[in-house]
């Protein structure tokens, strides 16, 4: 009985558990067959989804692409109104009158709105928030009118004003003809009256012979020198006319840098100079130049280094007075070692400024007005003759590079023997000045800036003697300056005469500013 209520129980078990495999036999039929139904479903829509999403993003990059370009739209039309109303402005002017009213300018920008010109494109009409092509196609049009109309009206300005321009220059140089004639005038009385007193007190009216000589001897030598450089100045092949190029740069460019910077930078550029004049090969422009590349080429470079650094003084001294030492101290150091190069530094200074001699020129029988205005150190062209104080400030330049150059010496050469050109040709200078009958302007002038840059090296070097002649430069001289002196010429000779009478009350000259101190060579 027992096993038979357990086999019974076993196949009830057995029933029980096919009846549950069925089952899931059954579902797993169902699913199957689910699955290959809804399967394709699935997948196409997972493929409309990610094709919403791409469309989504594409829309999302074009909105952000239209707002970047309707704010940049934006901008320009700001900035185009901007500029109209600022042209406006500029038109309000002129085409206003004194009797109307000012009229309140018609381009206004509001800072929350499009700027859109209402007189040009008339804003956006179909209520976007940025301003179309054709509003900014428009504005740039109205943009582009104004600019010409302001172009016209500035053509028409500046023609006005150019012939404002043209008959003002007429004027003045009309007014200059006349006060040239009256000057000419003037000094040929000044001429003559300096003769009479010439022979009632014993004034030369020019230079000693000895002084003289030495004068004409430098520019016949400068003259030799000059006819002597015809191949290398007229070249005929571009080979030659390139090489005179190269040198002529490498002749002027160091001259033109010096400055008061360093001691080192001025060590340098003497070195450079002196490199050139030796025949060694110096780099320039990224060349190797000598002046042995060519017969001429070492009276070439001294010709035109010389020519240059009077050039410098008639014009960097003349408006920077301090530039006169760096530049001197060159000068001084390349004449010690090429003395050649020194003679023509006098004989160019002497051709444009005759008072550093110091010579007061003649005018000669058939010797025209414009000749003798160069012969006398005037810049003269197709415009005239220049004004009086630009003669003065170059002369001034060129009287304060000499009295500079006089008292310094290379601080890197042997320092053997005297300087070529020492402190002894300053003290012929100044005596040699107080032997001449004054000139007005010039005298007092020239008086003035060589005892401010070489006063007071002649004080220390000739002492008691010096004092004596600054006295009688003022007790005796200084009145016949004022003598020859009109009144609108009279600021040079106060300067001189403050300069000499606190120089007396004082027996003390203060050193020059611009001077080089020891601690500029060690920079």
């Amino acid at each position: 009985m027992a096993l038979r209520l357990r086999q019974e129980m076993q196949e009830k078990l057995v029933a029980e558990v096919a009846e549950v495999a069925s089952e899931q036999l059954k579902r797993f039929e169902d699913f199957v067959q689910f699955k290959h139904i809804f399967c394709p479903l699935l997948q196409i829509l997972n493929l409309r989804l990610r094709e919403a999403e791409q469309q989504r993003l594409r829309e999302a990059e074009h909105e952000r692409l239209r707002q970047s370009d309707g704010r940049e739209r934006l901008r320009n039309l700001n900035t185009i109104q901007e500029e109209i109303l600022q042209l406006n402005q500029l038109l309000e002017p002129s085409t206003q009158t004194r009797s109307d009213p000012p009229r309140q300018p018609q381009l206004l920008l509001h800072p929350r709105e499009p700027a859109v010109l209402p007189a040009v494109g008339g804003g956006a009409q179909d209520g976007r928030e940025f301003p179309s092509v054709e509003d900014m196609t428009m504005s740039e049009r109205a943009l582009h009118e104004m600019r010409a109309l302001i172009r016209l009206m500035q053509e028409e300005v500046a023609k006005a004003q150019e012939k404002k321009k043209k008959e003002q220059d007429e004027e003045e140089q009309g007014r200059k003809q006349v006060e040239l004639q009256a000057q000419q005038e003037a000094q040929k009385k000044a001429v003559e009256t300096a003769k009479e007193k010439a022979k009632r007190k014993g004034l030369q009216n020019s230079a000693e012979e000895s002084t003289l000589k030495w004068f004409r001897e430098l520019q016949e030598a400068a003259a030799r020198c000059q006819e002597a450089l015809q191949l290398l100045n007229c070249p005929k092949d571009a080979q030659t006319k390139k090489l005179k190029l190269e040198l002529q740069k490498a002749a002027s460019i160091p001259v033109s840098q010096i400055s008061s910077n360093s001691g080192s930078q001025l060590r340098e550029i003497f070195d450079k100079i002196d490199k050139l004049l030796s025949g060694r090969g110096l780099v320039s422009g990224g060349k190797t130049i000598s002046t042995s590349q060519h017969p001429q080429g070492l009276d070439f470079v001294s010709y035109k280094l010389a020519e240059k650094f009077v050039k410098q003084g008639e014009e960097e001294v003349a408006s920077h007075h301090e530039a006169a030492f760096p530049i001197a101290m060159v000068a001084a150091g390349v004449w010690e070692l090429h003395p050649r190069v020194g003679d023509l530094i006098l004989a160019h200074l002497h051709k444009k400024c005759p008072y550093a001699v110091p010579h007061y020129p003649p005018m000669k029988e058939g010797t025209t007005v414009e000749d003798y205005q160069r012969i006398l150190g005037y810049r003269v062209d197709d415009s005239g003759v220049e004004g009086q104080d630009s003669f003065l400030k170059r002369m001034s330049g060129m009287i304060r590079l000499y009295a500079a150059l006089i008292q310094l010496r290379w601080p890197y050469g042997s320092k053997q023997g005297s300087a070529p050109h020492g402190l002894n040709h300053g003290w012929r200078w100044l005596a040699q000045m107080l032997n001449m009958e004054p000139l007005a302007d010039i005298t007092a002038t020239l008086l003035f800036d060589f005892l401010e840059v070489c006063g007071h090296a002649l004080m220390r070097q000739y002492q008691s003697q010096f004092w004596k002649l600054i006295l009688l430069l003022k007790e005796e001289y200084f009145p016949r300056i004022e003598a020859v002196t009109s009144s609108g010429q009279m600021g040079s000779v106060i300067r001189l005469k403050h300069f000499l009478e606190t120089s007396l009350q004082s027996r003390q000259i203060r050193p020059p500013k611009g001077q080089l101190n020891s601690a500029f060579w060690s920079s």
